[in-house]
């Protein structure tokens, strides 16, 4: 081994040369140049209208919610949710891929010191200390580079999935709070009316007793009556079920009382300008992640196409050599190796002819899925400006109803109570008026919850100076 160290010592411009050009040549890619597609939607939304201030995605959803118990809710999410920590560790993870592929350009340097003893032999001991570099791949072809730069995107991918969890459960927190707001609404409400026709069955029994009214207003009276209760029943277990969908969200137990005696009536929210469908290119965090996927399939392509050119490797190592273990490091022989091979394939069978087939269709598969996730963004802004268009004139709409079917109730008992009209007609009064005020807690929550919509739709629910989403 002593002789082989000292002839590889004897031509160091040689091999130090041969390294020197291979790596100086590296640098060569065979990805395809990226260019982002163009978005397959109109250049402008229906229903914009010309809401003024603040870009949605520049808006902290601490400053979007007012309400500090909403506020409370939201950062007890983001603190405890599992499926919002699960995309945290995804992007730990994806973190930790790209870091073992920017590894794959340095060389792997190992440290040894072996012995040898063979007592028959004119050498009887050899000893050697140094370091080694094994089978370095030079990336002349620019495969390891293409491989590290899809690991990087598919990082800054999960990175962005994290950042769209965090929007969609933001506005699954507010949505579900909402929900809360109106099934405390409609208990009351329900409650309210259950005692009026409790009521109003006891005095209806009572003139059915002394013949002043008869049998089927009674019965009328007593079917009012148990459905008011049998609705009441409903809501409470909608309620308890939307309380177990918060807690889900929150990752932990509802605070108690979170929603006792509020209404959906006191929520107010700000307004949003729609801006340009392009805005949602820079500022949605799911179309960003589709667009770094598709960066990733675009490098993997030259990745595959490296494959074709052949695979350059360095093997070489520094060391001394002694046949005596005391002199190792003082008089032995110090000397290196440098041992760069070429691999050419031959025959593949068209394996690198499918790989490169492969990564073609992943990269158009990629672009779909981007397109895809840019039309699915439109539409959600679409739909949430449909209805911030129209909600507001569907509630004065149902206030108007209720406040005409409040009148008609009372003129119904009034001329109940004079004899003028039978006892059916209050009791349709009656129905009437509880669809509707049923109907109107119910348009004013979906107006809410659209613009809760609509704020994550246009980017909202994350930005970047959140630490949380660094």
């Amino acid at each position: 081994m002593s002789r082989r160290i000292r002839r590889a010592a004897g031509r160091p411009a040689t091999a130090l040369g041969l390294v020197a050009a291979t790596l100086l040549a590296a640098g060569c890619s065979f990805a395809p140049t990226y260019q982002r597609p163009a978005a397959p939607v109109a250049p402008a939304y229906p229903y914009a209208g010309a809401a003024q201030g603040q870009p949605a995605a520049d808006i902290r959803w601490q400053d979007f919610f007012q309400d500090p118990t909403l506020r409370q809710l939201v950062a007890t999410a983001l603190a405890n949710n599992r499926d919002l920590r699960v995309a945290v560790l995804n992007v730990e993870q994806a973190r930790a891929q790209a870091d073992i592929r920017r590894a794959d350009l340095f060389p792997t340097v190992s440290a040894a010191v072996t012995g040898n003893r063979a007592p028959k032999t004119a050498t009887p001991s050899l000893y050697t200390a140094g370091f080694t570099v094994s089978a370095w791949e030079i990336d002349l072809w620019g495969r390891l580079r293409n491989l590290g730069d899809a690991a990087v995107a598919q990082y800054l991918a999960t990175t962005e999935g994290r950042n769209a969890a965090q929007a969609s459960l933001v506005a699954s927190v507010a949505s579900t709070w909402l929900l809360l707001l109106a099934d405390e609404e409609q208990l009351a409400l329900t409650r309210d009316t259950l005692r009026t026709r409790e009521e109003s069955l006891r005095l209806t029994r009572l003139r059915f007793e002394n013949g002043a009214a008869s049998e089927l207003d009674a019965r009328q009276a007593e079917s009012l009556a148990e459905s008011a209760r049998a609705t009441l029943a409903q809501l409470s277990r909608q309620r308890a079920t939307d309380l177990d969908a918060l807690g889900l969200l929150l990752g932990q137990p509802v605070p108690e009382n979170v929603a006792a005696g509020r209404g959906t009536a006191g929520v107010t929210l700000p307004d949003l300008p729609a801006g340009a469908p392009s805005d949602l290119l820079a500022r949605r965090p799911d179309v960003r992640q589709a667009e770094q996927q598709l960066i990733a399939a675009n490098a993997n392509i030259g990745a595959a196409r490296a494959a074709y050119f052949p695979r350059i490797a360095l093997t070489a190592s520094v060391g001394s050599a002694s046949t005596a273990l005391d002199n190792l490091f003082k008089g032995g022989t110090w000397g290196w190796t440098a041992a760069p091979s070429l691999v050419e394939t031959v025959f593949d069978a068209g394996r690198n002819r499918a790989n490169v087939a492969a990564a073609t269709a992943g990269r158009d598969i990629a672009i779909a899925q981007y397109e895809k996730a840019i039309q699915s963004a439109f539409r959600e802004v679409a739909d949430a400006l449909a209805g911030r268009a129209t909600y507001g004139e569907q509630l004065a709409a149902q206030q108007k109803v209720v406040e005409a079917e409040t009148v008609r109730m009372r003129l119904s008992q009034l001329r109940y109570d004079n004899g003028v009209s039978s006892y059916l007609d209050l009791l349709d009064a009656q129905r009437s008026l509880f669809a509707a005020q049923q109907q109107l807690i119910q348009v004013r929550l979906a107006q809410l919850q659209n613009q809760v919509q609509l704020y994550r739709a246009l980017g909202g629910g994350w930005y970047e100076g959140d630490p949380a989403s660094s």
